[in-house]
Formats: C-alpha cells, sequence, structure tokens
C-alpha cells in the first residue's frame, strides 16, 4: 500500500499530465442581449431568448423549509390517465422529499420523505424513480409504492430498493426510452455524464464512452433529437440553458445554442411538449438574501419546439 503523501503526489503527478494532454476546449459563446425592460420574474432580465421563450408555471410546494433541486416527468400515475411532474428538495440534516405536482391544476397532490441527500436529479423509466443519492449514486424507488406515498396523509417515508448503484457522477439525471444519463456538476471546466441501460428490474447497464457537458451542469432533459441543459452556479451570477443535438460527444464538434437564464436554474424536465425549469432562488436559503439576483419560486414553462428550433 502506497503511503498516503506518496499516493497524493503521484495522483496529482498524473491529473496534470493528463490535463496538459487535453485539447484546448474552445469558449462557447451564450446569448446574453436583453431589452433591460421588465420581466414576468423577479429581478433583472436574463435574456431576450429567455424572456420570449419561458413563462410562470406552477409554484413549488415547502419552499420555507426545503430547496428543490431536480424535476421529472410521470405520466399516468394514478392509472387514470392523469400525469404528474416530480421535483425533489433537500435540507441539510433532514430527510429530503419528493412533491408530485398536478401540471394540469397546479395541485400539489402528495409529498414523500426519502433519505437525506442533495437529491440533484430525478428521472422516471421502466416502472422506476432514479434519485441522485449520496455521493455519486443513484437510488431507485418503486413506482408502486411511491404512488401509494404520494397518495398518504401527511409526509410518509419511502424506502429505496436494493443498494445505491455507485456512478462517475449523478449531480443530475434525466432520460428517455430505456436510456437514463447521469453526469457529474464542475464549476471550473466540463463535466461528464454516462449513458446506462435500464433493465425492467432496475439494474443500470454502462454504455461505453462519456458525453461532455457544460460548465456548471445542473439539469438535463433528454428529447429524441437534443439534450437540453441547465448550467448555474452562485445566487448572483445568470445562468444558461444549452440546447445541444445528440449525436456528438465532444461539446466542440457538436451543433448547440446557449442564451443565459436567470439565476440559480436547477433541473428540467420535459412533459407534453413543454419544458419545466426549477429554480433553487425561491428556497428559504436564498429568497431572503438581497445577493440573490432573481427571486423565482415556481417553475417556468417553455414549449420543447422553441428551444429545439434554436438547433434544428
Amino acid at each position: 500500500m502506497l503511503r498516503p503523501m506518496f499516493t497524493a503526489l503521484l495522483l496529482t503527478t498524473t491529473t496534470l499530465t493528463a490535463t496538459a494532454a487535453l485539447p484546448a476546449q474552445a469558449a462557447i459563446t451564450c446569448d446574453t442581449a436583453t431589452t433591460g425592460g421588465s420581466t414576468f420574474y423577479d429581478g433583472p432580465s436574463a435574456s431576450k431568448k429567455y424572456d420570449a421563450r419561458f413563462s410562470n408555471s406552477v409554484s413549488i410546494p415547502n419552499l420555507s423549509t426545503h430547496t428543490p433541486q431536480g424535476a421529472a416527468t410521470w405520466y399516468n400515475w394514478d392509472g387514470s390517465g392523469k400525469n404528474l411532474l416530480l421535483v425533489t428538495s433537500y435540507r441539510d440534516g433532514a430527510d429530503s422529499q419528493i412533491y408530485g405536482i398536478d401540471p394540469a391544476t397546479g395541485t400539489t397532490v402528495g409529498v414523500v420523505a426519502v433519505a437525506e441527500s442533495h437529491v440533484g436529479g430525478i428521472t422516471v423509466t421502466k416502472g422506476w424513480a432514479f434519485v441522485s443519492g449520496a455521493g455519486s449514486s443513484i437510488r431507485k424507488y418503486s413506482l408502486t409504492a411511491l404512488r401509494d406515498a404520494l397518495k398518504a396523509a401527511g409526509t410518509p417515508y419511502l424506502t429505496q430498493v436494493g443498494t445505491a448503484r455507485d456512478v462517475a457522477g449523478a449531480s443530475f439525471i434525466g432520460s428517455y426510452g430505456d436510456s437514463l444519463w447521469a453526469g457529474s456538476f464542475n464549476e471550473t471546466g466540463r463535466g461528464t455524464m454516462y449513458e446506462y441501460k435500464v433493465a425492467t428490474d432496475g439494474t443500470l447497464t454502462t454504455v461505453a464512452g462519456g458525453w461532455e457537458v457544460p460548465t456548471k451542469t445542473q439539469g438535463l432533459t433528454v428529447t429524441a433529437n437534443h439534450f437540453i441543459y441547465s448550467t448555474s452556479y452562485g445566487r448572483s451570477n445568470r445562468s444558461n440553458l444549452y440546447v445541444v443535438k445528440r449525436g456528438q460527444k465532444d461539446l466542440d464538434a457538436a451543433q448547440l445554442s446557449c442564451f443565459r437564464a436567470p439565476s440559480m436554474t436547477e433541473g428540467i424536465t420535459e412533459y407534453n411538449g413543454t419544458a419545466y425549469l426549477v429554480y433553487e432562488s425561491g428556497s428559504h436559503l436564498y429568497a431572503p438574501d438581497p445577493n440573490t439576483l432573481n427571486v423565482i419560486p415556481r417553475l417556468h414553462k417553455a414549449s420543447i419546439s422553441s428551444l429545439t428550433a434554436l438547433v434544428p
């Protein structure tokens, strides 16, 4: 076994060597043009492109105690054809929560407690809800059990099925068909995400080869032809939204469009042709702070076609 100091030196040298060998990344330009006028949300306008596409949507519950993070869509959640938006939320030192919100009425139909973690991502596929767990792991929850818990009174606790799956990164999660994508948040450079094939029993099988994702990626939704990333960091900094044509794993080779969004974007999901975007800025941690640029206590929505049309 290597002594700790020697191991650290070896890892540092290896990292520096690998970094030096990488090709330089081209800067990605994001559209920041704004009218400077009034908006439908608190604080200054983010960009013309954002303001022209997005509008207010449903409110997020429990902002006085928890901070929202991930977003997912659950079609026909109760067997009667009704659909749900799922939003995850965390509080340090306490159980995390999953909210079931009816997109048609804006009503919160139920709240479920899960084991504490940052719960940065959530997605629904193949009969399972997958949620970011502690560290770089993904937990899975039975949709049948989640349905029963959302219908129960109060805030019942839901236990994950089996052991959390350790992955390369789980800061955000998205899915399409039988594939799940999960990746890492990187404040100072581009991150990486991997694709996982989802089996009927919820087992995740890694597909070889990582995908490069934008710096500071917080959320992801996947369409047939596009990845849509939400990126942000810091309450006083505006966010960015990236629309990337699927196919190229190298961002510098991919067709993409980027434009500025209000501060503190988090998860994003697609429901019935509409993108729903989560903000953490409306939570008790940030809303009272005068340095929070845009305090947004509800989801924002935009048509998926208005976004994907930027990169046809």
